[in-house]
């Protein structure tokens, strides 16, 4: 644990105050009451989680009756049940789930009953629960469990209709399924056709080891089939040269495509290589080379390879779809070929070419053909926009930025009303005691039935409470996007002003990353498994926590705020080490890894980073870098006052050798 700060002390009162101010709006004795019950919550909480109740029952009488009216009283009382439900009473359960029903902790509650239940061979029990609240969700493993259910009731209908659609996918079905399946095979449900089905849907979706498994209980040309899939996926280039002119049909050609698609993503020149060779003796349908060379052609022009251009320029018309126009557009801007960049621009769609993105290269490109006036009117329209391209047209002009913020209006009577909804409130409770993953939950599905004055009360509520994720994806629903301090807040400004300065960046960088990464959630898990306010993958958080000697404990180091804020500049600080202080290398490489960003650099001389910003691989980072650098210029002017141009923070990108001197 680390001590609280005086900064965060600061901000733990202001939540308070706030909290109370818009409580006693209408019960002027409800903000103390509130705060009682919150801190007799937390101080038993973590005990009452492991299952032991003690600390409950040890507190006063009064205590006890003050946390048994506290709205996160069903919350507390569902952990206990959820830990203890093997030994608890069914009828207590039942009571706890018919009273609080509605609620999340009690349906998390009903959920795990129902699969006890079923795990103690109690399916009849499971299908009471399952028919009143689970029946027609699409659930597999319910799904097949109430099928068990059926089949020791001896009721086989429904499981003869229902299994065999449970059957039919393209994937590995949960393990609950396998009793049913064995059923339907024994009572010769399954045979020759059910299989052929699936081996299809297992192959459409590329899951050949299941498609393997299924060919044994078909024949020996299934069999042979799935083995090449497995070959084609294994080793696409081998699959390529040895290609075999005697087996050609349908399927194999299909193998070939797949085989090519494989390996472009490794290698796009090899693959255009193998392919002539290869289509040269197959009767390939237009579509399939259509779709394999358009492939090739976007993932030249990704890796930056000699010919992108020709080979996009060269596909036709029906391929020229917008993500070829782009990349199109991208390589012409790579080899500063300004007229045909404008060319590949105006072959877009009007929407296309409407956006930021293009409007700005499309400016650029005049500019860069002498065609002054036009590109000016183009850049000082863009250059009202709050964004990156508004802040390079800004640039571009000498122009100042369009920061002006206009705070969202207050109206004190609505912020109480708002306040006291019951959602909001076991929202606002769960996350000031900490739960902020479920007060996530509950705060979108009470906001969802809002209309949108009351949105736009709560967006304000949540900003006053500190509780800056749902404050600023609230106000963006309604498109108020005009009050920075509620868009780009400044929360442990201290930690990140400290743990900066030591990781030798600035300030407003950090902040741009941490708020591009999490929106200020502390606890926020990525689908990749990066955790906290910076994002860090647990095994990086390791390492850094290692190299500064910080001490160590997992996933309570990483959802702590301060913790994550010293490991995620540290990290920081190495990216912008390795790449030469470089910040748009140093942000890409936090967000894709800094081999991949090696691999991204010139093979010689150097590049406009906005250029270079516009020619990265990735969909996901290339947005990445981008918001993150217009983040820091808003950070900045909000810490500052002062105007950082967006444009001088973007160095030249050197040839990889040169950046690694640079780093040196």
């Amino acid at each position: 644990m680390h001590r609280k700060d005086s900064s965060q002390r600061t901000h733990g009162r202001l939540i308070s105050a706030v909290l109370a101010f818009a409580l006693c709006l209408l019960h002027p004795a409800a903000a103390s009451q509130i705060d009682e019950q919150r801190e007799l919550f937390k101080s038993v909480y973590k005990t009452v989680e492991r299952g032991d109740w003690s600390p409950v029952d040890g507190l006063s009488a009064s205590d006890r009756a003050r946390l048994q009216q506290y709205v996160l009283w069903p919350d507390l009382r569902a952990t206990w049940l959820r830990a203890n439900l093997r030994t608890t009473p069914a009828a207590d359960v039942d009571a706890f789930i018919q009273q609080h029903g509605t609620l999340r902790p009690a349906r998390e509650l009903r959920y795990k009953q129902a699969m006890m239940l079923a795990g103690n061979g109690d399916l009849e029990g499971f299908q009471r629960i399952y028919e009143q609240f689970y029946q027609g969700q699409d659930i597999a493993r319910l799904d097949c469990l109430s099928l068990q259910a059926e089949m020791d009731a001896g009721r086989f209908k429904r499981v003869n209709q229902r299994g065999l659609d449970l059957w039919l996918v393209g994937t590995s079905q949960v393990s609950e399924c396998d009793p049913v399946f064995t059923y339907l095979n024994k009572n010769k449900l399954l045979g020759p056709t059910e299989y052929r089905t699936r081996f299809d849907l297992a192959v459409a979706a590329r899951e050949f080891q299941l498609a393997g498994w299924l060919a044994k209980k078909i024949d020996q040309p299934h069999v042979d089939e799935a083995r090449l899939w497995i070959q084609a996926r294994a080793n696409p280039e081998q699959f390529l040269r040895q290609h075999n002119p005697g087996i050609n049909g349908p399927t194999y050609r299909r193998q070939l495509a797949y085989a090519a698609e494989r390996l472009t993503y490794r290698d796009p020149e090899l693959t255009l290589r193998l392919w002539h060779r290869v289509v040269k003796h197959y009767g390939f349908s237009a579509e399939q080379q259509l779709r394999t060379e358009r492939h090739i052609a976007l993932w030249t022009a990704r890796d930056n390879l000699p010919g992108g251009h020709k080979l996009l320029a060269k596909l036709p018309i029906a391929a020229q779809d917008a993500e070829v126009l782009r990349w199109r557009a991208r390589t012409s801007l790579r080899d500063t070929q300004w007229q045909r960049l404008l060319i590949d621009i105006a072959a877009m769609t009007p929407v296309e070419r409407d956006s930021e993105e293009w409007k700005y290269w499309h400016a650029v490109a005049l500019h860069r053909l002498g065609r002054v006036a036009e590109a000016k009117t183009a850049l000082t329209s863009l250059s009202r926009e709050r964004s990156y391209y508004g802040f390079l047209a800004a640039d571009e002009l000498g122009q100042d930025y369009a920061l002006d913020s206009n705070r969202l209006a207050a109206d004190d009577a609505a912020l109480a009303a708002v306040a006291n909804e019951p959602g909001i409130v076991r929202a606002r409770e769960l996350f000031l005691v900490g739960l902020d993953g479920r007060g996530r939950s509950e705060w979108d599905a009470a906001v969802r039935h809002l209309d949108p004055d009351e949105k736009l009360q709560a967006a304000i509520l949540a900003n006053r409470w500190g509780w800056h994720s749902r404050a600023i994806s609230t106000a963006a629903s309604l498109k108020q996007y005009d009050d920075l301090s509620l868009r780009y807040p400044l929360p442990w400004q201290q930690q990140f002003e400290l743990h900066s300065s030591a990781a030798k960046i600035s300030p407003t960088w950090a902040y741009g990353i941490a708020r591009s990464e999490s929106l200020f959630m502390r606890d926020v898990r990525s689908s990749a498994g990066a955790i906290g306010l910076m994002q860090l993958m647990p095994a990086t958080g390791r390492q850094v926590a290692k190299e500064i000697r910080l001490p160590y404990s997992g996933l309570a180091t990483l959802t702590d705020p301060e913790s994550n804020i010293r490991l995620g500049t540290s990290y920081l600080g190495q990216m912008a080490e390795r790449f030469g202080g470089n910040r748009v290398l140093a942000t890409a490489a936090y967000n894709a890894g800094p081999h991949r960003v090696d691999r991204w650099l010139p093979e010689q001389g150097s590049e406009d980073a906005r250029v270079w910003i516009e020619n990265i691989p990735f969909n996901e980072t290339r947005k990445y870098v981008k918001r993150v650098l217009a983040a820091q210029a808003i950070f900045h002017w909000r810490m500052t006052g002062k105007l950082q141009r967006l444009s001088d923070e973007l160095p030249l990108v050197k040839a990889a050798s040169e950046a690694q001197l640079a780093s040196r």
